[in-house]
């Protein structure tokens, strides 16, 4: 129980440390791995809807609502897919682009202050613990 507690104690901070500054650019969890998604991409810049569901790990319900949302703060725009007339892509404005940039480097900031109480060699260990039990419960 101590274990299992520790975890989820310390996702739960995890989770509000990042959700801080996910707050500070406009963003939540959701909407910041929308836009970190189609930054990874590359240019354009620009994914698929089911491209999108499938690198993000949501239903198509819970991606249409997130892309109403964006399109609405003007962080992305639905565009006709050039490659295929009766589909769309889902791409990021220069607006989302310069947004996304900004968080994802306060985000990486924020990762290297969490971890900083930690020397290198027990990061290496806990995460060679953590992939262990991860691969074990698999």
């Amino acid at each position: 129980m101590g274990t299992i507690g520790r975890v989820k104690r310390l996702q739960a901070r995890l989770s509000a440390e990042m959700d801080r500054v996910f707050s500070d650019h406009g963003l939540n969890a959701a909407s910041f791995d929308v836009l970190a998604t189609l930054r990874r991409s590359g240019p354009p810049y620009q994914l698929s809807p089911s491209a999108l569901i499938e690198w993000t790990m949501v239903t198509s319900g819970t991606m249409t609502n997130r892309l109403d949302r964006l399109e609405k703060q003007g962080l992305i725009e639905r565009r006709p897919n050039p490659e295929d007339g009766r589909g769309s892509v889902v791409a990021l404005t220069q607006e989302g682009f310069s947004l996304i940039d900004r968080a994802v480097s306060a985000h990486v900031e924020n990762q290297h202050r969490l971890l900083a109480g930690l020397s290198p060699e027990v990061r290496a260990a806990m995460d060679g613990i953590l992939t262990q039990w991860l691969e074990a419960l698999d």
